[in-house]
């Protein structure tokens, strides 16, 4: 058997993270600095900015072996089975050569009324790719979108590097759990994931799990980080947990978007709104697991009634997020908007369904992100080059 020599873990190997920190488990990338997640004073925003949707390891060398030692963290809801452990997907040179999991792992817990979050400790694993051809090549490891993960050691059969930036523009992407990612089974299949191989950029995926809320740390962290390219998918999340009501709503939205352009004044920014969902396309939420459905789905627990009150559907969303957008764009040339439906429309659910009435599986996602692609990064879309 091959001697494997042990790489050390550093920052300058991951991509997609906006703060990496070094624990006594190892490198835990984040995508929310500390002080954003700490404004948020709520566990489950902590679990989900933690959670690796889009983070890779970016490496170049030659090794034919590659093992790396984890930490992994998956996230059960409460009174459910633990699911299998996530996918790491292994791409050479862009291309998707071979998936692999570790054993072990910790839990940690969900309630999907409360979002009450408790842990569970477990035991690290390893995850062993061979078979790489022997030359010089980009390699990137991607890790499951739905884990936290921390980074232990990484051992290979010959010398890899950190890869050099690729010189690839660089698309942010904030958005809900569609964007996270869940019930997608492999990282490199979400749609931000494959819209951002289609058109060749570099994802920092922001995707945050019913965290999608307008919350002005959020928008800050956005406003810090490098990127060439801006996209904000809102909605959903305001529905899901009712947080607000229809006159907070284009206050919300401008003082996000303010505050984006003031570290990204001239950047691409594409406000996208939700995409069809019938459950609340015209009723309020919030939404939650449906305890009577035969098959996990979740209800609407609002009154149809009470949109004239103010309460939000995705429809009223919709038509005030075109409206912002519109008058917006009469003095910030570079701002756009995109209609949700016309990544997945009402008849896109009759082909492809929702399975639980609020989350695309693959198929969708393929739709959706081979949507986006053709939409924003095509010639004369909002993300085309200039």
């Amino acid at each position: 058997m091959t001697e494997l020599v042990t790489t050390p873990l550093t920052p300058a190997m991951l991509r997609g993270a906006l703060h990496i920190e070094a624990t006594a488990d190892g490198l835990l990338p984040r995508r929310l600095p500390p002080h954003a997640i700490a404004q948020a004073h709520d566990d489950h925003l902590a679990l989900m900015a933690s959670q690796s949707a889009g983070v890779r390891l970016a490496l170049r060398g030659t090794a034919t072996v590659l093992e790396l030692d984890v930490l992994a963290t998956r996230t059960v809801q409460r009174g459910a089975a633990p699911g299998p452990a996530g996918r790491y997907d292994l791409l050479v040179d862009g291309r998707l050569v071979a998936q692999a999991a570790p054993s072990g792992g910790a839990i940690v817990t969900v309630d999907p009324v409360t979002r009450a979050v408790a842990y569970a400790s477990g035991t690290p694993g390893t995850v062993r790719f061979a078979g790489l051809p022997a030359r010089e090549k980009d390699i990137e490891i991607w890790l499951p979108q739905t884990e936290v993960t921390h980074l232990r050691a990484l051992r290979a059969d010959a010398p890899v590097r950190p890869a050099p930036e690729s010189g690839r523009r660089v698309w942010s992407h904030h958005g809900s759990s569609i964007s996270h990612g869940v019930q997608i089974a492999s990282p490199t299949q979400t749609w931000p994931a494959i819209a951002a191989a289609r058109a060749g950029v570099e994802l920092i995926n922001l995707g945050l799990n019913g965290n999608a809320l307008l919350d002005p740390f959020t928008a800050r962290a956005i406003r810090t980080a490098a990127a060439d390219l801006i996209s904000v998918k809102v909605g959903i999340n305001l529905v899901n947990t009712d947080l607000m009501r229809r006159r907070a709503l284009t206050p919300a939205v401008h003082g996000f978007l303010d505050t984006v352009r003031e570290g990204h004044p001239d950047t691409p920014l594409l406000v996208v709104s939700p995409i069809h969902s019938p459950l609340v396309e015209d009723a309020p939420g919030p939404t939650a697991p449906d305890p009577d459905a035969p098959v996990p789905r979740f209800r609407a627990f609002g009154d149809p009634a009470d949109l004239a009150t103010g309460r939000l559907s995705l429809r009223v969303i919709r038509d005030d997020l075109s409206r912002i957008v519109a008058e917006r764009a009469a003095t910030d040339p570079r701002l756009y908007y995109l209609d949700g439906r016309d990544l997945y429309g009402e008849r896109d659910f009759a082909d492809l369904p929702l399975p639980d009435l609020l989350h695309p599986d693959a198929g969708g996602h393929a739709l959706i992100g081979e949507r986006f692609a053709r939409v924003a990064f095509a010639a004369g879309g909002p993300f085309a080059p200039r």
